[in-house]
């Protein structure tokens, strides 16, 4: 489906803000090393759903870009980080077979680890927390429990968890909220054979309180759909990620992919006042 012209518009004024970001940091890194100033080390987590047939080449572009931008690294943050070096993880929520299918040849082409976040209530079914017929993820299928086990084999993916039936937990109370979050990570475990250590929050919807329940549950890191910068602190729990989609024009990408985005933290922060806020996070409508 093409971008109407509000949403042509509104990609622009985005490329143009974060090619100011951008050419804010260039400058300032270029002062930096007038005075002799070491750069510090730059990480972004990426994270896409699906990858449908129709973008499987589009995706390999961008997976080509990322490589000559950064250096690929495994989203659970164990990275040794270079000063003056970037880095960038890939990321997938949802588990949809489409990923399977169409992106993972690529990655695993190019040798790049990447991370799947799956929830665990809808095995080979549609996503059922998708209501809305016209949403791109209406159409999507979520991987079967023998797929899901067959590729925890492959050394490059790192399984992490996405709850059990991909709620706002902001409307959950503690019991529900410890329920998704703890069951997901046993059927996960159990499924696979190992400790499941991530997790994703489903549009992205987290407080303070979920975030310790997290922990508790056994969690080393959690994430959201904060575009900041990454891996920041030796103790970082909480780790935002920078959305894409394989029809990402290559100049969003590129900027993406520099850090050049993360400008819409504020307004990540301001949508969050809204209930809806996660959910119109993404053009993808389902996180």
């Amino acid at each position: 489906m093409r971008d109407g012209k509000p949403v042509v518009i509104a990609r622009i004024i985005k490329i143009a803000l974060s090619s100011l970001v951008w050419t804010t940091d260039t400058l300032s890194a270029f002062g930096a090393s007038l005075i002799g100033r070491p750069r510090p080390a730059r990480s972004l987590v990426l994270y896409y759903h699906a990858v449908n047939a129709d973008e499987r080449a589009r995706f390999a572009v961008q997976m080509d870009m990322l490589k000559r931008c950064a250096m690929p690294v495994c989203a659970n943050g164990n990275e040794v980080q270079k000063p003056g070096e970037r880095y960038v993880a890939v990321t997938f929520d949802d588990g949809f077979v489409s990923v399977m299918d169409h992106a993972m040849p690529e990655l695993e082409s190019r040798h790049l680890p990447w991370t799947f976040f799956v929830p665990t209530g809808s095995w080979g079914q549609r996503p059922s927390w998708v209501h809305d017929r016209a949403a791109r993820a209406y159409a999507q299928t979520v991987l079967t429990a023998d797929q899901l086990r067959r590729l925890g084999d492959t050394p490059s993916v790192t399984i992490g968890a996405h709850s059990i039936t991909h709620p706002d937990f902001l409307t959950l109370d503690d019991g529900q909220a410890c329920r998704e979050l703890e069951r997901s990570k046993v059927e996960l475990e159990q499924l696979l054979g190992r400790d499941v250590t991530l997790f994703s929050f489903p549009y992205g919807r987290c407080e303070a309180r979920l975030v310790e329940k997290a922990r508790a549950a056994g969690y080393q890191r959690v994430f959201t759909i904060t575009p900041s910068w990454a891996f920041e602190t030796a103790d970082e729990f909480v780790t935002g990620r920078v959305a894409v989609e394989p029809s990402d024009w290559r100049i969003e990408f590129w900027l993406k992919v520099r850090g050049a985005y993360r400008w819409q933290v504020a307004v990540t922060g301001r949508k969050r006042q809204s209930p809806d806020a996660g959910r119109s996070a993404s053009r993808f409508a389902s996180v």
